[in-house]
């Protein structure tokens, strides 16, 4: 079997190149080859295509490092119904992402060896972008007993976790973070007491109008603080999946200013969404945790935009139809996002409250470091994983315009700003309009 031919170069140019890697911003171009960044800066103009290269008149647009989603639900294996890796990462291009993170609690779990070899055979026969496969934290993500993390981590697995729950036992957590820590393995957790986190909604005044049962902040606030203890104790690399509160932020700041290896990530949703968006039990908007109190959204906007919170993920939930047109109490808990993640995040900018830079590093140079991945930087040498997009151009969301096979966006309907019109991973077009 002969290899596969590399990606014909390419040349954009006439582009406000950002870098989030150095900071850097400027009008110029990128020249791709050999699937890496082999020119770019102010000098590449029209006329330094290579020979065979297509040139990409970019009249102004955006040219940044591919995005990183660190949180997304691919649907295999066991979840076809509501998404296949195919339609993921379709969808991953179309907003721009270059690199899915697949959580691990499918149908099997990711515990395995050898589905995490399937996970990574199916990306590469059906994926039009990276998918880097998370391993489960513990056997069948139930919290009992750890997974094999030097086995899962020799198969490919690139960080740990047990999907949105909790390791609620404290002693298998800590032997969980020893066992991580020996492998240089990066541990990701879902922190929420599943005790304190059974309801439905923000626990406040608007869950008691609308009869709801609430999950109080503290539900999360009490989990992390427990772990940033056993990551005290054990030393281990640690990334809280999704905050959502003041007090989730102030104990990270603590543990960070201490010197502990911790790391953050949020939701597009919890910045952008708040728990009045809700309205009138609106189940796409049901998620894990819950939209918080618009106080709570902008701390987490101003914690963003301080650096506090390293990552911005999507985490894309599909749902089907069946378990979203239920009664709120009784639907299941998620939305898709990764499609949206980007145009989303750019209401941020829009409204002044996140300089562009700074987003962009949320979801391209800081998941990167985090993962030890070489991707998001737009410089020499660099994987060619690269979008374009005209972050003004306006669009009304329309989730059957949406590439994902479930429909549950808690954008429908809404007007965003940012139109992703190119794709480049490894060299190649995987999106274009």
């Amino acid at each position: 079997m002969s290899p596969p031919q590399a990606p014909a170069p390419l040349l954009f140019f006439n582009a406000r190149l950002i870098d989030p890697a150095s900071g850097c911003e400027m009008r110029g171009g990128v020249v791709t080859r050999d699937g890496i960044i082999a020119e770019v800066g102010e000098t590449v103009r029209e006329g330094d295509a290579p020979e065979g290269a297509r040139a990409i008149d970019c009249a102004g647009d955006v040219v940044a490092p591919g995005l990183i989603d660190m949180q997304a639900f691919v649907g295999e294996p066991g979840a076809e119904h509501r998404e296949t890796i195919a339609s993921a990462t379709l969808a991953a291009a179309a907003g721009g992402v270059t690199t899915l993170v697949s959580t691990s609690a499918t149908l099997p779990p990711v515990d395995d060896p050898a589905v995490v070899d399937f996970v990574l055979r199916r990306a590469r026969d059906t994926g039009r972008v990276r998918v880097l496969p998370m391993a489960a934290l513990t056997k069948g993500c139930e919290g009992k007993e750890i997974a094999e993390l030097g086995l899962l981590q020799q198969a490919g697995a690139i960080a740990f976790c047990d999907g949105a729950r909790s390791v609620k036992n404290a002693l298998v957590m800590r032997r969980a973070l020893t066992y991580a820590r020996d492998f240089d393995a990066l541990v990701v957790h879902f922190a929420e007491d599943p005790d304190l986190g059974s309801g439905v909604m923000n626990e406040g005044e608007f869950a008691h109008r609308l009869g709801l049962s609430g999950v109080p902040r503290e539900a999360e606030a009490i989990m992390l603080d427990r772990d940033m203890r056993l990551v005290a104790l054990t030393g281990a690399r640690y990334h809280a999946a999704l905050v959502t509160t003041t007090l989730s932020l102030d104990a990270l700041r603590k543990a960070k200013d201490e010197g502990l290896v911790v790391t953050c990530g949020t939701s597009i949703n919890h910045l952008t969404l708040n728990e009045n968006d809700i309205g009138d039990y609106r189940t796409f908007l049901k998620l894990k945790p819950p939209l918080r109190h618009e106080d709570e959204r902008k701390a987490l906007v101003g914690a963003l935009s301080e650096g506090l919170i390293d990552v911005i993920v999507s985490d894309h939930d599909p749902q089907d139809v069946e378990t979203k047109r239920l009664p709120f109490s009784e639907a299941d808990s998620g939305a898709i996002g990764v499609e949206t993640m980007l145009a989303a995040g750019l209401r941020l900018v829009h409204s002044g409250d996140v300089a562009l830079m700074r987003l962009l590093a949320a979801m391209t140079s800081r998941p990167a470091e985090i993962l030890g991945l070489p991707q998001g930087r737009l410089q020499k040498g660099a994987p060619a994983d690269l979008v374009r997009f005209d972050p003004d151009a306006p669009f009304v969301v329309d989730p059957d315009a949406l590439h994902s096979r479930s429909k549950n966006t808690p954008f429908d309907g809404a007007v965003l700003q940012g139109v992703v019109k190119a794709t480049v991973v490894a060299g190649a077009v995987a999106y274009e309009t």
